[in-house]
């Protein structure tokens, strides 16, 4: 009688090879994950900016000139009459870091670590936008 025997089992070479492959997916996968969710919390970033400019907008159509005065008064008109959310959103805080009747610049700052390496966005009065690589990504 003939008797065969057969491998029911898993070799260290082919396991080897499944972690292998397993691993260059992850080195790949990883930092493309991070990049993703890098510009997903941009997006916060951006959002809020549009919403001050629009409110700051709003407020030169009803008043004649944009909101300015000392402090951070400006601001909280903003948020309790026009609508934009209080800083911080999202990994992002807003301010404004000019403010006169005719002209603003908004910048939005990261605020945590993760987003430190992200810079500061800023946009003005005309809708110009900087860094503007930051804005189209």
């Amino acid at each position: 009688m003939i008797s065969y025997r057969y491998n029911k089992g898993v070799t260290l070479i082919e396991l080897l090879v499944v972690i292998v492959i397993v691993g260059i997916l992850a080195a790949v996968a990883i930092p493309s994950y991070n990049g993703y969710m890098m510009r997903a919390r941009r997006a916060d970033a951006k959002t809020v900016l549009e919403q001050v400019r629009a409110a700051q907008e709003m407020w030169r159509a009803e008043r004649g000139s944009y909101a300015i005065d000392s402090g951070a008064t400006a601001e909280v008109r903003l948020q309790t009459t026009m609508g934009v959310p209080a800083p911080p959103v999202g990994d992002y805080d807003w301010n404004f870091t000019v403010k006169t009747a005719t002209t603003f610049t908004a910048q939005a700052v990261p605020h945590t670590a993760r987003q430190a390496g992200d810079g500061t966005l800023t946009i003005d009065q005309n809708g110009t936008k900087l860094p503007a690589a930051k804005w189209t990504k």
